[in-house]
């Protein structure tokens, strides 16, 4: 199984919940880009928040120093990101692969983030409450839908029942579950959550 996990924007918690993803299926991880904090990464993080010993935590296709758009962060290190240089690692595991920012985050001139999701892949939304996250949850679900998708959503942060129920309600995606806000996440925090997770993911 082979697990895209996506935004609504950018920082809504999209690291944290593939690190419980991955920890819940002792999956392999792999971002296919990369923009700023090479030296801490959400590889990196991804590999200090699990506890598993099976997890392979691949290499970027694209490592850039720059905290931008890729496409933007790109330009600054002079390369052009081509999507037939990403290339998915083969395994034999389940993987999870995390993208950067919101789907139509741009990667150069013609690609996005979407361009990066395979008609095989199960796709998770990571929603988080903020003032206009309806609008951007909606639009992420149905731009997954309109394209063939079943998507699942995860919501983060704390609780906003009226927001969450009418995300669920337009859209029809699957709840799959909830990542509260806490005050730190390390390993026994995504051990814990990845338990409760286990047995939603393993139905998909």
């Amino acid at each position: 199984m082979k697990l895209f996990i996506t935004g609504i924007s950018t920082e809504v918690g999209k690291t944290i919940a593939s690190a419980i993803v991955t920890e819940a299926l002792e999956a392999d991880y792999w971002k296919p880009v990369q923009a700023g904090d090479l030296d801490d990464s959400d590889s990196h993080k991804i590999e200090r928040l699990i506890s598993n010993t099976k997890t392979i935590i691949y290499s970027n296709s694209y490592a850039l120093s720059t905290p931008m758009s890729p496409h933007a962060a790109a330009e600054i290190d002079g390369v052009k990101i081509m999507l037939d240089k990403i290339l998915e690692p083969k395994t034999d595991n389940h993987l999870v692969i995390e993208g950067a920012g919101g789907l139509l985050v741009p990667l150069n001139d013609s690609d996005t983030i979407f361009d990066l999701i395979r008609s095989d892949y199960k796709v998770i939304v990571v929603s988080r409450h903020y003032l206009g996250s309806i609008n951007h949850s909606l639009l992420t679900i149905r731009a997954l839908q309109q394209n063939g998708f079943e998507p699942f959503i995860i919501f983060s942060g704390d609780e906003h029942p009226t927001t969450e129920s009418i995300i669920l309600k337009k859209t029809g995606a699957k709840f799959l579950g909830r990542i509260n806000e806490e005050k730190a996440f390390d390993r026994t925090m995504i051990k814990s959550y990845a338990a409760t997770f286990k047995e939603a993911l393993l139905n998909f």
